[in-house]
C-alpha cells in the first residue's frame, strides 16, 4: 500500500505538496514544500528502506527552501514539517547516514527543522502569546490576518518546540509554546472547560462548543505526551483537571459529544472521526476499561460504513449531512495500535484487517488512494493527504509488527540501541518513542543527551569566565574559619564532577544511580 501510493506521488505530484490520486497529477496545499515526501520521511524507516531514506534526506536538503512568499498553517506546518524533520533526524543514524559530530545535538535535518521554525515564531510575537493561525513564511503575520484561532492552533507545540530547543540549546523555542499554553489555560470555563476557537488578542472565545475532536483534539493530546516526554508535572496537572471536567460534562455511555463550555449543556451530539485518537490517549494514561468501551463504540461506526465518516450522529446512528466524507484518516488505528500493545487483545488485529480491507477495496485507484467524499455510496474525491502516508500506514505496519524498534523490540536482527552526543555518552533508541499528532516518532532519550550536555557546556564556560577574573579573597578572621557552625551546610561547587567515570557506576539492588543521586 505504501509503496503504490509513495510511488505515485513520486511520479506524478514530486515537487508539489500533495498527490490528486483521480488526475495523476499534484498540488500545492500547506506551503509549497513538498510536503508528502517530508510527511513520508521517517515511514521509510519504518518499512525498513534505508537507501530510499538516504536519498530522500539528501534530495530534501537541496531542494526544500522556506525562504519563500507563502502563507502558511502554523499548526499544520509544526506538525507536518518540523516534526518531520525531528523524527527523521533522530532516526538518521539506523539508516545509515552519516552522522555529524555531536549527533543527535547537531545535523542538517535538525538545522531544516530548526529553520522552518523559525518562520513560525513570529506567529507568536503577541501579547497573550497564543499564535497567530497562518504566518508568512517571508513576511511574517500579515497586518490583516485574524485573530481567530482553534484551541489545537494555540496549544500543539510543546512536543516538536521543545524537542527542538533541547536539541539546539535554544529556549526560545519551549518558552513561546509552554507560554501558549499557559495562556490558553487560564481562559478555561468555570467548569474546567476550553471552546473550540478563541481570539487571541482579546482571550475571548469565539466558539463556545467543548469536546475532544476537531479544533480541541491535539491540545489535549499533547498535554499528555508533553507530560510523559519532559517528563512535566504541571502538563500532567492541567490534563487531568481537563479529563474530570470532560467526563463530567460530555461522556455519555461510552460517547463523547459537546457541549457549551460555560454551561455543560449538549450543543452537539455528534462523533467526530478526529475523536478517534482518545481510546488511545486513555490507555497511554491506563484507563484501559474506558477506552475499550470507547473503541468498540467508534469501531461499530467502521463497521457500519468501511470507513469513519467527518460526523456521525449519535442519536441518529447516521452520516451528518455534508460531513459523510473519510480522508483516510489515522486516528481509529492509532488508537487500535496503542490499544493492541496495551492488553494483546487480537479484537485490535482483527480491525486492523477490516481497514485494510476497506482502504484497498474503497479507496484505491490506478494512481494511489483517493480521499471518500461520501461514505453512503465510496464516491471518491481527488486529494490523498500526506497523512495517509505519515500516519494512516504507519500505524496500520506498526500493529501488526509487535517486535518492531519503535516498540522498543528487535528489527529484523539490528540493535536497538544507539550511541549518541560527544564521545557517545548518551543511549538512545532503547524505546519509549513518543509520536507527535502527525505519528512522528521522538526518542525522550535525545532531548536528555543533548540538554545535559548544553547544560554542562555552560557550567563550564561560567567556571572559566569566574576563573579569569580573580579576586583577592581576605584573609580569614576567626570567625570565618573554615569549620561550619551548627545548622550550616556546605556551599556545592560550581560545576561538580562525577568521581567514577560512567562506566564504574554501578546498579545497586536494582536502582540506578546517577550523577545527581
Amino acid at each position: 500500500m505504501f509503496y503504490h501510493a509513495y510511488n505515485s506521488y513520486l511520479d506524478n505530484a514530486f515537487p508539489y505538496d500533495e498527490l490528486r490520486p483521480l488526475t495523476c497529477d499534484g498540488q500545492d496545499t500547506w506551503g509549497s514544500f513538498s510536503l508528502t515526501l517530508i510527511d513520508a520521511l521517517d515511514t521509510l524507516l519504518v518499512l525498513g528502506n534505508q537507501t530510499e531514506f538516504q536519498r530522500v534526506a539528501t534530495l530534501l536538503q537541496d531542494t526544500v527552501d522556506f525562504d519563500i512568499d507563502v502563507n502558511a498553517s502554523v499548526f499544520e506546518t509544526n506538525i507536518r514539517v518540523v516534526g518531520g524533520l525531528l523524527s527523521a533526524h533522530l532516526l538518521s543514524g539506523r539508516a545509515g547516514l552519516e552522522r555529524e559530530i555531536g549527533w543527535p545535538c547537531a545535523g542538517p535535518l535538525l538545522r531544516m527543522a530548526e529553520d522552518a521554525a523559525r518562520k513560525l515564531l513570529p506567529a507568536f510575537q503577541t501579547a497573550s502569546g497564543m499564535p497567530y493561525g497562518t504566518v508568512n513564511l517571508l513576511h511574517g503575520v500579515s497586518p490583516t490576518e485574524t485573530p481567530v484561532t482553534c484551541t489545537a492552533g494555540v496549544g500543539t507545540f510543546i512536543l516538536e518546540f521543545a524537542t527542538l530547543s533541547r536539541l539546539t540549546g535554544d529556549a526560545v523555542f519551549e518558552n513561546v509554546a509552554r507560554r501558549a499554553l499557559r495562556a490558553l489555560w487560564h481562559t478555561r470555563s468555570d467548569i474546567g472547560l476550553v471552546g473550540n476557537h478563541i481570539d487571541i488578542m482579546s482571550k475571548k472565545w469565539v466558539a463556545q462548543d467543548a469536546g475532544i475532536g476537531a479544533g480541541i483534539d491535539s491540545y489535549f493530546e499533547y498535554l499528555v505526551k508533553g507530560a510523559i516526554m519532559l517528563q512535566d508535572e504541571e502538563l500532567l496537572d492541567m490534563f487531568l483537571d481537563y479529563d474530570r471536567a470532560i467526563q463530567n460534562y460530555t461522556r455519555f455511555d461510552d460517547w463523547y459529544l459537546w457541549v457549551q463550555m460555560h454551561k455543560g449543556t449538549v450543543s452537539m451530539p455528534v462523533f467526530q472521526s478526529l475523536e478517534a485518537f482518545w481510546p488511545g490517549l486513555q490507555s497511554l494514561l491506563g484507563n484501559l476499561d474506558s477506552a475499550v468501551r470507547t473503541f468498540q463504540n467508534y469501531y461499530s461506526v467502521w463497521r457500519q460504513f468501511g470507513g469513519l465518516p467527518e460526523f456521525y450522529s449519535i442519536p441518529q446512528g447516521y452520516t451528518v449531512d455534508k460531513r459523510e466524507g473519510y480522508p483516510l484518516r489515522p486516528e481509529l488505528i492509532e488508537s487500535a495500535m496503542y490499544l493492541f500493545r496495551a492488553t494483546g487483545d487480537h479484537t485490535y488485529l482483527q480491525f486492523g484487517l477490516d481497514v485494510l480491507e476497506s482502504i484497498e477495496k474503497i479507496t484505491k485507484t490506478p494512481c494511489g488512494y483517493a480521499s471518500v467524499k461520501d461514505l453512503r455510496d465510496h464516491q471518491l474525491d481527488n486529494r490523498m493527504e500526506s497523512f495517509f502516508l505519515a500516519e494512516t500506514i504507519k500505524y496500520l505496519y506498526l500493529l501488526f509488527d509487535p517486535a518492531h524498534f519503535l516498540h522498543g523490540g528487535e528489527d529484523e536482527g539490528a540493535g536497538s540501541w544507539e550511541e549518541g552526543g560527544e564521545g557517545g555518552q548518551c543511549v538512545l533508541g532503547a524505546g519509549g518513542f513518543i509520536f507527535n499528532t502527525e505519528a512522528h516518532p521522538l526518542d525522550p532519550a535525545a532531548l536528555h543527551c543533548c540538554s545535559r550536555h548544553t547544560q554542562e557546556r555552560q557550567e563550564l564556560h561560567d567556571l572559566l569566565l569566574s576563573l579569569s577574573q580573580p579576586t583577592e579573597a581576605p584573609p580569614l578572621s576567626q570567625s570565618e574559619s573554615i569549620a561550619l557552625k551548627p545548622g550550616e551546610r556546605k556551599a556545592a561547587p560550581v560545576l561538580s564532577c562525577p568521581v567514577q567515570p560512567f562506566s564504574a557506576r554501578l546498579s545497586v539492588l536494582g536502582q540506578v544511580f546517577s550523577d545527581d543521586t
